[in-house]
């Protein structure tokens, strides 16, 4: 049950099963990811991560049971969801500016339909000063690195005053600097912003300084508990098939290590 001081969980699932071409993906979902969390989703590959992502933004029906994004049923096109695909910035042109990437998150039109308004272009440049890529936002996306490439997709992402941020793999391809003005970010946003952060990993080990819970999709099934609940090393041996240990630093730090042939 909810609690009335609380405010409502930006995403809940009730009993879901979801399907693609006959085939079920997972099945029995019953969680509630709370409001102002940064939760990691993980799950080995072909868990259906990204799928639940599909669901929450309304691009995929569930074939069973009841789903709630920010108290409504999902829909395709909801402004208040930000979304950052795997990959994305990969499939861009080379001539594409920063500026016109993040513009495009206010219009929701192709390129040069319409002029902005003075309004809209302090947004864009509010959006791109939040993610610390005000500096480069002339430039091509082309020529920025992986970690700033990355802060210009997230700018996006938020321009429109998102309320939960969808990310898919946003450290993948970047060095272990990238990765951590990356996380340092998001730990920003939720403590500014307020926003809900849900982030697709595969190394949890980035992110464990500002991930607050964990959805995680086991046997089929996805679950919800909060962070430290789920970094244990039972649980995560489990849910990747090979042996993983759970270190804690003298400092109090916990990192994860896969004893096996497959990184976690």
């Amino acid at each position: 049950m909810t609690d009335p001081g609380l405010p409502p969980p930006v995403l809940v699932l009730e009993d879901v099963s979801v399907e693609r071409g006959g085939r079920t993906v997972w099945s029995q979902g019953t969680l509630a990811v709370p409001a102002g969390a940064v939760v990691g989703v993980i799950g080995p590959n072909g868990a259906g991560k990204t799928t639940l992502f599909q669901v929450a933004l309304g691009l995929l029906p569930v074939s069973a049971g009841r789903v709630r994004v920010l108290g409504a049923e999902p829909r395709r096109g909801d402004r208040r969801i930000g979304y950052v695909p795997q990959n994305y910035t990969a499939a861009l042109g080379d001539a594409i500016r920063c500026r016109d990437l993040v513009t495009l998150g206010v219009t929701g039109h192709r390129f040069g339909l319409r002029r902005i308004s003075a309004a809209d272009r302090a947004r864009v440049d509010e959006a791109l000063r939040r993610v610390g890529a005000l500096d480069y936002a002339d430039r091509r996306m082309s020529e920025l690195s992986g970690g700033q490439q990355q802060r210009v997709a997230i700018a996006q992402a938020i321009v429109d005053d998102a309320e939960l941020l969808l990310l898919d793999e946003p450290l993948a391809n970047l060095d272990l600097r990238n990765q951590q003005e990356i996380v340092t970010l998001l730990g920003e946003l939720r403590r500014e912003r307020a926003v809900t952060i849900m982030v697709v990993a595969h190394d949890l080990n980035p992110l464990l300084p500002v991930l607050t819970d964990a959805v995680y999709l086991l046997d089929g099934h996805p679950h919800h508990d909060p962070i430290g609940d789920v970094v244990q090393e039972d649980l995560l041996t489990h849910l990747y098939g090979t042996t993983v240990r759970v270190v804690r630093t003298a400092q109090g730090d916990l990192f994860t290590r896969a004893i096996g042939p497959e990184p976690l």
